[in-house]
Formats: structure tokens, C-alpha cells, sequence
């Protein structure tokens, strides 16, 4: 869990800029002297889509600007198999507002090499329609790095005047609550909980939706340790000894629908109405520490805060709650 308590904070820990090096056939002939995250991107035909994109939007002449910018930068390759997955024959077709949204979801402040990448989140210049805030975007390092679950970095730490690009194989859309619970490998057993094949509801659905209601969401998800004593506890073997209405119960006692609560707002003896209809409170333990009870009187400490989707939130629990 000490990795988990530093989720609301960009992951980044020390920010420094690596020479670019005329001579590193890694970095696709890129070259960093004086030029901007456009300038290079404008030198490199296989990113040329991703350059008509920003003059598209306007965003060009941000990236052209002095500032620090670390930007995930996706090939012509990524851009086509984005515009087939949303069933547009042509950047043209994208709203520009959407386009926008999903561009700034490659950006992140701060020039980030990737010797300071981590597993753990970053927030990304991308706006939540469910917040108004900035959106989270996961990091994992376990094998290369890749962007919430669905893009890897090709070539890594080309050096701009103004900050340093990561080039990527797919388009990185905007996150749902499900993007997050399948790229981060600490919800794994709560996405079999989920996907369970049994389940007379559509937990995926309901957490993947963007329509209103139910979205917002509010997601208080257990990590795999809460899962595992939760067995322990009642003496089952694994989640098939769980029946279904129980696991069903369970699943929604953990989602607030119509509010996208923010860790900011949350105060001393709030009360949830969950998706199932139950209650749970908040308080503040004497730590300062986030704390839910069920009613069962149960307690769960939330261990991390803020992952923002499009559609929704998601604090990490440490506690399966029960309704």
C-alpha cells in the first residue's frame, strides 16, 4: 500500500533533461537543438497526423510556446487505428472539442523523462466531463512503459526546447472507471468480481457508461489485499464460492451514482446513498486518515484518492464494505 497513498500526486518524482545525442539511432531522428515539441514532431513524417491534429485544435501554438511539457505522442499508425475504433474516415470527422480533449489527454506539465517513470498515476491536461478537473492517466513500468493499459512507448526521451516527447503506439482515449480498474494491477480481483459470468447485472456497462445519470460515479474500490481477507473472512476458498445476489450486493454497495465526489470535499459525517440503495458514512479518522463504515458497522480506510475518469472517480479502499 505505500506506493498506493501517493495516487493523488503526480508520480513523477525528480524531473531533469536527458541530452539528445545526434548519434542515438533511438530516437528516431529526432534532434532536440532549439526546436519545440512542433518543430520536431513537424521534422518526423511518421508523427504527421499528430501535428495536423494540433493545428486542428489550436494546440500547436501551445506546444510551440516557451513552457515545460512532457507529451505522449502517438504515430500516423495509432492515429488511424483511433479514427477506425470511433468509425471516422478523417480527423475532419472528430468533433474539435473532442479532439482537443483527447489530445490534452497526452499531455502532461513538466518535462518527465522516462528514467522517473513509476507505476502509479500522473494527471494529464485533459478535462473530466464529470469533474471539470483534470484527468488521471495510469503509468506502468513492468514491462516498458505503457498509458493506462492501452499504449507503450515506441521511443522514449527526445528533448524539446520546451519539454520532452515519448513517442506511442495507440491513441490513449479518455479513461473511464473501467480503463482504470483493467490497467491498474492492484483492482485485478476486483475486475473478476465484475466480469463475473454470472452476474445478472452489467457492472462494466454501468461503470464504463457516459450518460446522465447514472455517470457521474463515484467508485470506492476495494485493491486485491480487501478482496483476500474478505474471502479469509467468511471462510470461502475464492470469489465462485461467493453466490451471485451476495457478489451483485457487494458490487453496487461500492458505487455512488449521480456524483462525482472529489477527496477535497469530503467532510466529517457524510452519507452515501449507494447504487444497491444502502447507506455508508465518512469520517475522518484521528490521522487524518479517510474512513468508511457500512452497515454493518464495518470500517474501510480509503488508501487513495482522486483517480479521475471521464465519467467518474475512484477512491481505493483497503476494506471490502458490506451492504
Amino acid at each position: 500500500m505505500k506506493n498506493y497513498l501517493r495516487i493523488s500526486t503526480i508520480i513523477f518524482l525528480s524531473f531533469f533533461v536527458i541530452s539528445c545525442d545526434s548519434d542515438d539511432n533511438d530516437n528516431d531522428g529526432l534532434c532536440c537543438a532549439g526546436s519545440s515539441i512542433v518543430d520536431l514532431a513537424s521534422q518526423t513524417e511518421s508523427l504527421s497526423t499528430l501535428v495536423s491534429a494540433l493545428e486542428a485544435t489550436g494546440l500547436d501554438q501551445t506546444l510551440s510556446a516557451s513552457g515545460s511539457y512532457t507529451v505522449l505522442a502517438p504515430t500516423n499508425d495509432a492515429f488511424n487505428a483511433f479514427l477506425t475504433s470511433i468509425n471516422a474516415s478523417a480527423l475532419e470527422d472528430v468533433p474539435v472539442d473532442v479532439l482537443t480533449n483527447v489530445l490534452l489527454n497526452h499531455v502532461i506539465l513538466g518535462e518527465v523523462p522516462s528514467t522517473s517513470l513509476t507505476n502509479g498515476y500522473a494527471t494529464t491536461l485533459a478535462t473530466s466531463s464529470a469533474s471539470s478537473t483534470n484527468m488521471s492517466i495510469y503509468v506502468n513500468t513492468d514491462n516498458g512503459v505503457s498509458f493506462n493499459g492501452v499504449s507503450s512507448v515506441l521511443t522514449a526521451d527526445v528533448v524539446a526546447s520546451n519539454g520532452v516527447v515519448h513517442i506511442v503506439d495507440a491513441v490513449i482515449g479518455l479513461p473511464t472507471v473501467v480503463t482504470f480498474a483493467l490497467a491498474d494491477p492492484n483492482f485485478e480481483v476486483l475486475v473478476q468480481a465484475l466480469t463475473r459470468e454470472d452476474l445478472t447485472m452489467d457492472f462494466v456497462g454501468l461503470l464504463n457508461s457516459s450518460s446522465s445519470p447514472p455517470t457521474p460515479l463515484t467508485v470506492f474500490a476495494p485493491v486485491n489485499s480487501a478482496f483476500v481477507n474478505l474471502l479469509a473472512e467468511l471462510g470461502l476458498t475464492g470469489l465462485n464460492d461467493v453466490d451471485e445476489p451476495t457478489l451483485s450486493a457487494v458490487l453496487t454497495y461500492h458505487v455512488i451514482t449521480g456524483a462525482n465526489q472529489l477527496s477535497i470535499n469530503l467532510s466529517d459525517g457524510m452519507e452515501f446513498t449507494t447504487a444497491g440503495g444502502g447507506s455508508l458514512s465518512f469520517n475522518f479518522g484521528d490521522n487524518g486518515e479517510g474512513i468508511l463504515t457500512d452497515n454493518n458497522g464495518r470500517t474501510s480506510n480509503i488508501v487513495a484518492v482522486d483517480v479521475q475518469a471521464n465519467n467518474g472517480i475512484i477512491h481505493a479502499i483497503d476494506t471490502v464494505v458490506l451492504p
